[in-house]
């Protein structure tokens, strides 16, 4: 798998980042939402260099000009719910894309045990196609990887391409393992540390009750 982290770059991706993490400025779930939203669209730029092009004649006004254009018909698939902010950010740029949209979750078996469930899968066909696998916490990795192996009922991609705004070392190095050497993943930011109930130190805690609110 090819690994590039964002922020080992300064950029404007960085205030960004900063504010997801701010226990004061997460207060504010729409600015919240917002900010996943804008990495989402750097992810999408940055991703955007590794696609595949071809040459356009377009013409203006006043006569005509050859643009090289992605050619990549693209699945975008990303992980209720809290994945809702990264994948608008994505479709933004993305907007010719096709959508999936899975559900998975922690079933709590106890206080630092639990097993990932998927039960919802909304997704064209994958045949030949690019999958943009979507999920703003890579914590365990065992969700994305969850929902890697029920997509494949949809289809063989052509390639795949992860698209995360957090994870640890540890879900990587499990994604590494069992995704095709060929899978890009592209990550603003990586932690090293899980704590025992599997959350990423220092993380920003739970995005999906930041952006949407707590849940029972």
């Amino acid at each position: 798998m090819i690994v590039n982290t964002l922020d080992s770059k300064n950029s404007l991706l960085n205030k960004f980042i900063a504010e997801i993490r701010d226990v004061t400025i997460q207060k504010d779930s729409m600015r919240f939402r917002r900010n996943i939203e804008r990495i989402g669209e750097i992810l999408a730029y940055e991703l955007s260099q590794s696609l595949s092009y071809e040459n356009k004649v377009v013409t203006t006004p006043l006569g005509t000009k050859i643009v090289a254009v992605p050619k990549n018909d693209i699945v975008l698939c990303s992980i209720l719910r809290a994945g809702l902010p990264l994948h608008t950010g994505l479709l933004n740029y993305f907007d010719d894309a096709e959508n999936a949209f899975i559900s998975a979750y922690r079933k709590h078996i106890s206080e630092t045990e639990f097993e990932i469930k998927v039960e919802y899968f909304a997704s064209p066909s994958l045949e030949g196609k690019t999958l943009i696998l979507a999920d703003p916490m890579l914590a365990t990795g065992q969700s994305i990887l969850s929902v890697y192996k029920g997509l494949k009922n949809h289809g063989t991609p052509k390639e795949i391409i992860l698209a995360c705004v957090i994870g640890s070392t540890k879900a990587i190095e499990l994604l590494q393992k069992n995704f095709p050497s060929t899978t890009k993943l592209w990550i603003a930011t990586v932690d090293n540390k899980l704590n025992n109930k599997g959350y990423i130190v220092p993380g920003l805690g739970d995005a999906g009750d930041l952006a949407f609110g707590e849940k029972l």
